[in-house]
């Protein structure tokens, strides 16, 4: 079928225009089945071969060649083969004669077969195309694009004028297949206004295709990816149709689009429940090393413990097959799922060992961080792969690569950084972005701790480039004139340097941005705000009018990231009650769209805030959508499930609590007494010092418990009961650092009523807490959120809750011992009284 179409295309193309005359060494190659046939064809009538003849000949070998699976292509001998070389010779003398779409499907098929980007053929091809752009019709200047993008041109002048076509000609574009392919190919240099034109466009086309092509809407994803734009409505619309799709995807390109969606941070239940399912019953079709790479890389970190065991066996029976590439796929999916198969781990790095003359810069950094990951033990393989890191790292001219190397370089041990490498990062430093000085921030700083020379003073040449280093991330901060920009380079960015030496600056430029704050950046930016814990009130107000304003412009899911910060850093904004009425407004109808596990997360955030949907709280807390949440946690990272079984939890406590009058059980004892196992029981020297002021103050060490359980498994780090007369009352026995024989969680009211009734008449229950940094914003003393939620559950237990900041209690009037006695006296009975 498809040889058919190729010929009966080849003919077109031959008699454009024209009568259709025979021609007989046509119809020779027209039923030749395979590329010998073809170089039989092109022996016997090398002078009679016209142009129509060459270009239908290296057409059909590259169809011949589209047809076979991956691993059983000939593309080196075809390229070698002598006939093929007069192919070349005869189309490269020809091209003149070529019509446009006969030019541009020679430089397609000759490419796809391996011809140098250098060779004299593609150069004279593409030095034609050029002349003509202007003409070329959509479906040819779109395949000219791959071809540019082929030979790694897509920041050229000449990728730039299609770009412009594009530009020009985008609302005549009718198929998704040629717009999508555009997209893909000048993704790096479209503007914000094109950008939103051709995503425009890409929704009203992907509203008019056949759903079960899949490949169109995985290009406009992957166009996404590559301008690192998150457009909720687009991916929704892709993911759709590729999700109608997905009985019919193979292994190879559901690793694609799941890389491309987490790329994207987009996180679809459906999607994920419905390829692992199919990755599932392609287990047993994936058995050559190629097809079972893309499927262990795609099914190992959401399968269970049985299946993945699975996969690792077949794995290791299959590893000396695999390729270096496929090897180096293996052990980065086998870090991600952390893998303690030491027989597969040693098999796959020896595969890596005997390859590693084959791995680009970018690879060998890959291999040496998943190894290491992986706790491999080989230090020949590491002293092997830090010499080649260093190697590449000193030819380096780009600086995302100098970075990348840098970074891994940092991870393995080092008693001293060789000169070469400490000059290329000084040479990169100017061309780095805020992400990428944090990055040699973060290396620089283990190196300076791993030198031995440390220990005496800080190394002038490490002095030398972190003086270089807050230079050029001032500098780029004090130039920075666009926001979304710089959010972008903020979006992963931690650690001390960052703390220490931007933050500052960095919330003064956003400051100074703030009227560039509008829908489509909020969420981002609040997301910042939140990862930094800094309270900034400027700012925060600026995303709480624009939300309010354009609130039907964000999108639904966008709410959770909006409200993060008010609720996390405890923050009010003027007409705050407006702001949290109109998302909650916004998200409602929507709720049964969001994944499961972010619903929890909203509504865990909502609940620090003192707020309480009751349709939120319904439709998290009902069998259906708890059996759904269920079955997603098994195909997310570990530190996502966690998390949000956690936040499940504290939501869970959070409703019975604050909103009896919902009924919702409390379904979280097991979990919590799972928790309390795995504790450390850690209690600080400053926890012990207030615990040992405490017997002082009230009296005696046994009126004081220490990390007592609460029902709903709060754990109070001190407890004491007053009488009615507000004298302590003795335990019968002190609990120093043992837990309460009432931890033993009740269900609703009754564990409360417990609690008044073991009271003696008119005693009060009092919990003390210390509050470390952690509790409060960075930049203030403003008491976070979820501090601020725990006082509040601990008051409707039944305490009086004495809170005691760590900035008080380390202050310069609390010195002395009698200081200190006299400061808790005034919190707990004083406060009492009032």
């Amino acid at each position: 079928m498809f040889r058919l179409r190729l010929v009966n295309s080849c003919l077109r193309r031959c008699l454009h225009g024209g009568t259709v005359n025979r021609d007989q060494l046509l119809e020779q190659l027209r039923v030749c089945s395979a590329e010998d046939q073809v170089f039989e064809v092109v022996g016997k009538n090398k002078a009679k071969l016209t142009v129509n003849h060459v270009g239908c000949a290296v057409g059909m070998l590259w169809q011949f060649q589209k047809e076979k699976p991956q691993m059983l292509r000939t593309v080196e001998l075809i390229k070698s083969h002598p006939q093929f070389l007069t192919l070349r010779v005869l189309a490269e003398n020809k091209i003149s004669l070529m019509d446009d779409f006969m030019l541009v499907d020679m430089l397609y098929s000759v490419l796809r077969l391996n011809v140098d980007c250098h060779d004299s053929l593609i150069q004279q091809l593409v030095s034609e195309a050029w002349l003509r752009i202007d003409r070329f019709q959509m479906s040819s200047l779109s395949k000219f694009a791959i071809c540019l993008s082929d030979q790694h041109l897509q920041h050229s002048p000449l990728m730039g004028h299609i770009a412009n076509i594009l530009d020009q000609k985008l609302s005549s574009i009718d198929d998704a297949r040629i717009l999508s392919t555009l997209m893909i190919s000048v993704s790096a240099l479209v503007s914000p206004r094109l950008r939103d034109a051709l995503i425009s466009r890409a929704i009203h086309l992907l509203d008019t295709v056949d759903p079960s092509n899949y490949n169109n809407p995985r290009r406009v994803v992957q166009f996404l990816r590559n301008i690192k734009y998150s457009h909720r409505p687009l991916l929704e619309k892709c993911n759709q149709i590729l999700l109608h799709n997905v009985p019919r995807l193979d292994a190879e390109n559901i690793s694609i689009v799941i890389g491309l969606y987490q790329s994207l941070q987009f996180n679809n239940c459906d999607f994920r429940l419905a390829v692992k399912q199919r990755l599932i019953e392609l287990i047993d079709s994936s058995t050559d090393p190629f097809s079972f790479t893309k499927l262990f890389v795609a099914l190992g970190p959401m399968a269970s413990p049985e299946i993945r065991e699975g996969l690792e066996n077949t794995a290791l029976l299959l590893a000396d097959e695999f390729t270096s590439h496929q090897a180096l796929a293996v052990a980065e999916a086998l870090e991600e799922i952390q893998c303690r198969n030491l027989s597969l781990i040693n098999k796959t790095a020896s595969i890596i060992q005997k390859n590693l003359h084959v791995y680009k810069p970018i690879e060998a950094a890959r291999i040496t961080q998943a190894l290491f990951l992986l706790h491999y033990q080989n230090p020949e393989l590491f002293t092997k792969l830090r010499n080649i890191l260093v190697n590449f790292l000193q030819d380096s001219i780009f600086p995302y690569e100098v970075t990348t190397l840098t970074r891994v370089l940092s991870m393995l041990p080092c008693p001293r950084l060789d000169e070469g490498v400490i000059s290329r990062v000084d040479a990169v430093l100017t061309q780095c972005n805020i992400s990428d000085l944090n990055t040699f921030a973060l290396a620089i700083a283990k190196w300076v701790r791993n030198d031995p020379s440390y220990r005496h003073s800080t190394p002038s040449k490490y002095v030398r480039l972190l003086q270089t280093l807050n230079r050029c991330g001032h500098e780029r901060l004090h130039t920075a004139n666009r926001l979304d920009l710089v959010l972008e380079e903020l979006k992963y960015i931690s650690g001390e340097w960052f703390e220490e030496m931007l933050l500052e600056q960095i919330l003064v430029t956003l400051q100074r941005m703030v009227e560039q704050i509008s829908w489509t950046n909020v969420p981002e930016l609040a997301l910042f705000l939140t990862r930094t814990s800094h309270l900034c009130t400027p700012l925060m107000d600026r995303i709480a009018s624009v939300t309010i304003k354009d609130i039907d412009k964000i999108h639904h899911s966008a709410t959770y990231a909006t409200l993060l910060p008010f609720a996390i850093l405890n923050y009010d904004p003027p007409r705050a009650e407006e702001l949290y009425d109109v998302c909650v407004q916004r998200f409602t109808p929507h709720i049964r769209s969001f994944d499961p596990h972010l619903l929890v997360l909203l509504g865990y955030a909502l609940a620090v805030a003192d707020c309480f949907p009751e349709e939120l709280v319904r439709e998290i807390f009902n069998i259906d959508f708890l059996g759904k949440l269920d079955a997603q946690l098994e195909t997310l990272p570990d530190a996502l499930n966690m998390r949000t079984r956690l936040r499940l939890m504290e939501l869970n406590r959070a409703v019975c609590l604050e909103c009896p009058e919902f009924q919702v059980p409390w379904f979280h004892e097991r979990y919590c007494q799972q928790l309390q196992r795995k504790g450390n029981g850690f209690v600080s020297p400053v926890q012990q010092q207030i615990h040992r002021m405490l017997g002082e103050v009230l009296g005696g060490i046994n009126c004081a418990r220490v990390a007592v359980l609460t029902p709903y498994f709060y754990t109070v780090d001190f407890e004491c009961v007053l009488d009615k007369h507000h004298q302590p009352v003795a335990y019968s026995e002190p609990r120093t650092l043992q837990i309460s024989d009432r931890g033993k969680v009740q269900w609703g009211n009754s564990s409360l009523e417990k609690v008044r009734n073991e009271l003696p008449p008119g005693a009060q229950r009092v919990a003390v807490d210390f509050l470390d940094a952690k509790s409060f914003c960075k930049n203030s003393r403003h008491m976070k959120g979820e501090a601020m939620m725990r006082k509040r559950h601990l008051e409707i237990l039944g305490y009086h809750v004495v809170q005691i900041p760590h900035f008080e209690w380390n202050s310069m009037e609390l010195s002395t011992q009698d200081a200190w006695k006299e400061y808790l006296k005034k919190k707990i009975f004083t406060e009492l009284s009032s």
